[in-house]
């Protein structure tokens, strides 16, 4: 029972890591990029670095939004399977 358990927590964390990702890095590459920039003009305004990475966010979420489903539906699907 509890090697199911680790198993099944595992494995919902591996799909969590997959799917939350993409985002996260392209967030963090538009964060280094604003950065170089800021450090490059030095304006070392804070709204600057958080409105572009909001927005590259979004677009990617919206970009990613079917595969992502796709992966948690996946997911899911086997667990119901799973299920006695």
């Amino acid at each position: 029972m509890t090697d199911v358990l680790v198993e099944t927590l595992q494995s919902a964390l591996k799909v969590v890591l997959i799917v939350a990702s993409p985002v996260l890095l392209i967030g963090l590459i538009v964060s280094l990029v604003i950065s170089l920039m800021q450090a490059m003009t030095q304006v070392q305004e804070q709204t600057i670095s958080l409105i572009p990475r909001m927005l590259a966010m979004l677009v990617a979420i919206l970009l990613l939004l079917t595969w992502m489903f796709g992966k948690i539906t996946e997911f899911a699907t086997e667990m119901f399977r799973m299920t006695p």
